[in-house]
């Protein structure tokens, strides 16, 4: 089956959702019924699916998808790509870049899709740590590169809004497998995410 992509709602789902973030606003003493909140439970509800839509979304499908046998076994780097996730400890966003890299091994592919795997990942409940192990191991598994290289930098609402409120905080985060392990594939990556070739 191929990938498609989907932003239809759960009706069954939104209404459930709504009721509880109904619950929620009135339980913190907002007066749900102002006109700026009236359909704030239904929008919640809405915008919680969409950014949880990865449960629903096969990661090594969209990569197979798009795999092409290819000769070229040099790496190959999409880098800045952005993320949006929420933390699953405190249900607040991060945010911020993944740089992911692979060296091809009989195969390549579109370039679109390693994007999508961020999104596919990026979009559940999320820690950094294992947001960047899930992406390297789809992108290892499915095409069975000779390395995977994937570097997430980004900044945690958790931190900044509340708790140690350090606004200008980040968290960096690799993995890396096969031709990566190697200190001088490795540099050269890091070398050139940190490039400015353009």
């Amino acid at each position: 089956m191929a990938y498609k992509k989907s932003d239809r709602y759960d009706e069954a789902l939104t209404d459930k959702l709504r009721l509880n973030y109904h619950d929620i606003l009135t339980g913190i003493g907002e007066n749900i019924s102002r006109e700026g909140l009236q359909k704030t439970p239904e929008r919640a509800a809405k915008a919680m699916q969409f950014l949880t839509q990865g449960y629903d979304q096969d990661p090594a499908e969209i990569l197979r998808s798009a795999m092409f046998k290819e000769d070229y076994s040099e790496m190959v780097i999409v880098k800045d790509i952005e993320l949006y996730s929420l933390c699953e400890h405190h249900m607040l966003p991060f945010f911020g870049k993944a740089h992911v890299a692979y060296i091809p091994n009989g195969y390549i592919v579109g370039l679109s899709k390693i994007p999508r795997v961020v999104d596919v990942f990026a979009r559940r409940l999320q820690v950094q740590e294992r947001l960047t192990i899930e992406i390297r191991d789809v992108i290892q598994e499915t095409l069975k590169p000779l390395g995977v290289a994937v570097v997430i930098e980004a900044s945690h609402m958790c931190m900044m809004m509340r708790g140690v409120q350090k606004q200008n905080s980040s968290t960096t985060s690799s993995a890396f497998t096969g031709e990566f392990r190697k200190a001088e594939t490795r540099a050269e990556f890091m070398n050139l995410i940190g490039a400015r070739l353009h």
